[in-house]
């Protein structure tokens, strides 16, 4: 990769939070580089390269653009073989054009008996046909795959490729886990983190980590030195799902995370977000099992109950994070609560086919409750007299 087109990439990328460099090209991050020593989890890796929100934000006169690109996907024995694509979107002026299906890069095969398995792959052309008569500037966007890691080796079109300037929209940083990074959407314009931005014209940032959002401090401090006009955490699943805190450590572990948050973004507007609707961790407590087949889950209902630890269950922890902004909303004015079950409660389970993930319809179910929720009204407009103000 040439010079100019490294720092080309490197203006133009959004929703990334960190760049890998390699001699062949550049991979974008969803974590700092730095945090990866604090992991403590090759999931949590994988998790954090995969593009889900990130795009290139260019400004051209092209007609057609193309990228040189290496993937990575992750291959789980339970989803068919003829939905193991790379899914590639692009929009002009903000308007979506076809999507680019890409196959044949590498995979990580998980779930196997054998242990993890990497198959390498070939590098791929993403193209898109932009239309227009090539006289024109306009503002190209393309989003990668929320499935991959994305290693970007080239970019060239038939006009001047530029980053394009920001435009001003709040910036919106968002944690949450698989349900937030929304592996199962048909295309990156799918996840609802950015279905939602799209609708609320904000400039978003998805830290959804699939099986990973566990409170962990460098999530924190990523979210704490952004800069963002706007921070929101969906909190509970994961934790729940891998029975990774009882009620004694979860408590004084969200207090933690929004204590970080605030020592480096005093004023800045946080929505806390609770768990949409999951049946089988209601009322019961994880760890979720999963058929290495099938993939089907299920609660741990065999758990057997602590009265000196009690477990987490989705309900209890609805109660816990209504409990802790209402204790810290007296002397923060600027922290605001959404329940996840005004998103996707229990007459949404037509759109949770295994249980626990919303199907594509599902999520943009979901961006669009967001985005016309009293409780997000609210917070944005404190962040938009926070901006005025500042």
């Amino acid at each position: 990769m040439s010079p100019e087109t490294s720092d080309l990439i490197r203006a133009s990328l959004r929703g990334a939070v960190d760049v890998e460099v390699s001699e062949t090209g550049l991979t974008p991050l969803r974590l700092p580089l730095s945090a990866r020593a604090q992991f403590g989890s090759d999931w949590m890796r994988i998790a954090a390269e995969q593009a889900s929100g990130v795009r290139c934000e260019l400004r051209t006169a092209a007609t057609w653009i193309e990228l040189t690109v290496e993937t990575t996907g992750v291959h789980l024995p339970w989803v068919p073989d003829h939905v193991r694509w790379a899914v590639f979107s692009a929009t002009v002026d903000g308007e979506p054009v076809d999507d680019a299906r890409v196959t044949g890069g590498s995979q990580l095969h998980l779930a196997e008996p054998g242990g993890p398995r990497f198959v390498p792959g070939a590098p791929a052309i993403v193209r898109f046909e932009l239309g227009g008569t090539g006289a024109q500037e306009r503002r190209v966007v393309v989003w990668l795959p929320q499935t991959e890691r994305v290693e970007i080796r080239d970019v060239r079109a038939d006009a001047l490729l530029l980053p394009a300037e920001p435009l001003g929209r709040l910036r919106w940083w968002h944690h949450g886990s698989s349900i937030s990074h929304c592996i199962e959407a048909e295309t990156p314009l799918g996840v609802w983190p950015v279905a939602a931005a799209g609708e609320l014209d904000l400039d978003v940032t998805n830290l959804g980590f699939a099986a990973n959002a566990h409170l962990d401090p460098f999530t924190a401090r990523a979210m704490r030195d952004s800069g963002a006009d706007l921070l929101s955490l969906k909190i509970g699943i994961n934790i729940v799902g891998g029975d990774t805190m009882k009620w004694r450590t979860f408590v004084p572990a969200v207090h933690g995370f929004l204590d970080t948050l605030r020592e480096g973004a005093p004023t800045t507007p946080i929505l806390v977000m609770s768990p949409i609707f999951c049946p089988m961790h209601e009322d019961t407590p994880g760890p979720t099992v999963t058929d290495p087949v099938t993939g089907e889950r299920r609660g741990n209902a065999g758990a057997p109950l602590d009265p000196f630890q009690p477990p987490l269950t989705l309900r209890a922890v609805r109660e816990i994070l209504r409990d802790v902004v209402a204790s810290r909303a007296a002397e923060d004015p600027a922290i605001f609560s959404l329940d996840g079950l005004d998103l996707f409660g229990p007459d949404d389970t037509d759109e949770l086919p295994d249980g626990l993930h919303p199907s594509p319809a599902g999520y943009l179910r979901m961006a669009d409750r967001f985005a016309a929720s009293p409780a997000v009204s609210t917070w944005v407009g404190a962040a938009t007299r926070e901006k005025a103000t500042s």
